[in-house]
């Protein structure tokens, strides 16, 4: 199930309800109303309420769901699947937010400091000492 609260700053909020291990997950998302995800959740509502006024009105005018089927559907309507990877992911998001620390991480990462630039230099230590090596080896052939 998703729902939608636009903002006066062209932003949609967009809510999905995910089933974890038995467990009812909430993920709400805020994106830019012309972005592709919330055009397409738009649509999505615009579908969902279309459907809904086809329900039978009863003598006083208040809708009811129509008996059998409504269980039914109730009873059948899966929620959408979460694996770990992503609920784990959901939970780091969730704690750098409460925490503050967003800022932080991005600028320790991007930094002399960072995985990235680690990693970077050591393919660079680790080809260097090849390019050294074969030129020894090289040298050594003599033709």
């Amino acid at each position: 199930k998703s729902q939608e609260k636009p903002k006066d700053s062209g932003k949609v909020t967009i809510t999905k309800t995910f089933d974890f291990a038995g467990e009812e997950i909430k993920v709400t998302k805020e994106v830019d109303s012309n972005s592709k995800e919330a055009k397409s959740f738009l649509k999505q509502q615009e579908k969902l309420q279309s459907a809904a006024p086809a329900s039978l009105p009863t003598v006083s005018g208040v809708k009811r769901p129509s008996g059998m089927s409504s269980l039914l559907g109730k009873i059948g309507a899966k929620k959408q699947k979460m694996s770990t990877l992503e609920k784990s992911k959901l939970d780091w998001e969730n704690f750098k937010e409460e925490e503050g620390i967003v800022e932080e991480l991005a600028i320790h990462n991007r930094g002399k400091d960072g995985y990235i630039e680690r990693k970077a230099f050591l393919e660079r230590v680790d080809h260097r000492q090849f390019e050294i090596e074969r030129d020894i080896r090289l040298s050594r052939m003599k033709p």
